[in-house]
């Protein structure tokens, strides 16, 4: 049974490395990062777990990128399932097609090793 969820957006986002996400261009389809594909699904998040995500599992690492990804296309794949404290984060249980990308924006770095988290985001 799947919780019914008050989405703050239509749009869900995925952190990967560059190569990665270039690779997947070339392939036409994301298939996760390791840790993904050993929880058998692709982690995603909502904007409001943006900031969190990236500090939890991605300071310090640079050529990272932010894909933007409507929700509604990925269709009965996709699951809101609890993780961090409770709350839901979207879950894609099967590969990524590239070409379902709204955008893909890199993902620089502060002088902390901070990710900066683009303005303006659904």
């Amino acid at each position: 049974m799947r919780p019914e969820v008050e989405f703050d957006s239509a749009t869900i986002y995925k952190i990967c490395s560059r190569s990665s996400w270039d690779d997947a261009c070339r392939l036409g389809r994301y298939t996760g990062s390791a840790d993904d594909r050993r929880d058998g699904f692709i982690h995603f998040s909502a904007r409001h777990q943006l900031a969190a995500t990236a500090e939890k599992y991605f300071k310090g690492q640079a050529d990272l990128v932010l894909i933007a990804v409507e929700a509604a296309r990925l269709g009965t794949s996709l699951r809101w399932e609890p993780s961090r404290g409770g709350d839901l984060f979207p879950h894609l249980y099967k590969d990524l097609e590239t070409k379902t990308a709204l955008s893909v924006r890199p993902l620089p770095l502060d002088e902390h090793g901070h990710l900066l988290i683009p303005e303006g985001l659904g």
